[in-house]
């Protein structure tokens, strides 16, 4: 198996994984914030590995279009499949990453526990839809 079959399977293996450490986070942090419990360090590791989950996910992805025929060698506006692998799909996975880590980052600095289950539930969230949005369906299953 050469390098790009090797990231290609790796990234779509991968998916699965960040996607479901990703559902934790977010369940986890909205059940912590509307139960009003206390974020601990159960918490943090649970953000944490969403966080990590989907920055191996990114740079994993981020590798594979820049060897990939489906990325800036494969960019056609006019064909939705291509547009989708070549443009919609990374430059969404960037901006949901983007969201992700800030709020990761807004969460060291709120005071409270409900503040930090909050920055969880909303960013992680919104970065999660976005993934979801863009993931290329047709080439997954």
């Amino acid at each position: 198996m050469n390098s790009y079959a090797f990231l290609q399977k790796f990234h779509s293996g991968w998916a699965y994984l960040a996607l479901l450490l990703l559902v934790v986070a977010v369940v986890n942090a909205i059940i912590g914030f509307t139960s009003k419990k206390e974020f601990t360090a159960k918490d943090r590791k649970i953000a944490l590995f969403g966080l990590i989950g989907a920055h191996i996910q990114l740079l994993v992805g981020l590798i594979l279009y820049f060897v990939s025929p489906l990325g800036l060698n494969g960019f056609n506006m006019k064909d939705a499949a291509a547009r989708l692998t070549s443009l919609e799909h990374p430059l969404i996975n960037v901006i949901a990453l983007v969201l992700i880590t800030i709020g990761w980052s807004k969460h060291k600095k709120a005071a409270t526990s409900e503040l930090k289950f909050k920055s969880f539930a909303v960013f992680y969230t919104l970065g999660l839809l976005l993934i979801l949005a863009r993931i290329p369906w047709h080439l997954w299953f």
